[in-house]
């Protein structure tokens, strides 16, 4: 197996551009490229030398921003879980469709952007939980969390669903964000896997057979 890339090195001289929240500042744009790759590609596979080249940010710049390669990876998984709630809001949150149609619109959604990179891509959090092995102690926690947060986006979202009757009133809904997770961070990584969406729909359909009413069909 690979070994990590060196977690620390020395920052160089120099402070970078003042604003670098900005879209187009050197280090946005390396976390905004850092999360592209590791959505499609392992922690430990990548080189700085690769993202700054995909980043277009000077070679040698990368220490300005980052004190190590390993604070990078935690800002990453920082980047992504703020991106990825934004989206989960923007879909449970829908108040002009019905709770678990918020639901499916996620996950049409999400195989649309799988589609649309021919199923490289996957998710950043699962791809960084198959390296927990190989990955710094501090890495787990902080992917635990983020799993933790769409647990509960999720688990709001299916009491919703409750209230208005689509799922039995005596359905755990934390246990059920728990199993969808479970079930959902499976798929994705078999239909990155196969470069198809089976998976993806195999699992849905599956779901929302198990929390539907007794006697009820689609």
């Amino acid at each position: 197996m690979k070994a990590i890339l060196p977690s620390a090195g020395p920052r160089r001289l120099g402070r970078p551009p003042k604003d670098q929240t900005r879209p187009d500042a050197p280090r946005a744009r390396l976390l905004r490229t850092g999360v592209a790759i590791l959505t499609e590609k392992g922690f430990s596979a990548v080189g700085v030398d690769e993202l700054l080249e995909a980043a277009d940010v000077p070679k040698g710049s990368f220490y300005h921003y980052f004190d190590s390669m390993d604070a990078f990876g935690l800002e990453l998984i920082d980047a992504y879980a703020d991106y990825f709630a934004r989206k989960l809001d923007r879909w449970f949150e829908n108040r002009e469709r019905a709770p678990l149609d918020r639901l499916r619109d996620f996950i049409a959604d999400a195989r649309s952007g799988m589609a649309r990179y021919g199923y490289r891509r996957g998710c950043l959090v699962g791809n960084l939980g198959q390296e927990m092995g190989v990955l710094p102690e501090p890495f787990r926690k902080r992917l635990a969390a983020v799993l933790r947060d769409w647990e509960a986006r999720t688990s709001r979202c299916l009491r919703s669903a409750q209230e208005t009757g689509e799922i039995p009133t005596g359905s755990d809904c934390k246990a059920l964000a728990q199993f969808f997770w479970t079930g959902w961070e499976g798929a994705v990584l078999r239909a990155k896997l196969e470069r198809r969406p089976e998976a993806l729909d195999v699992f849905a359909e599956g779901f929302f057979a198990m929390i539907r009413p007794k006697g009820v069909r689609e």
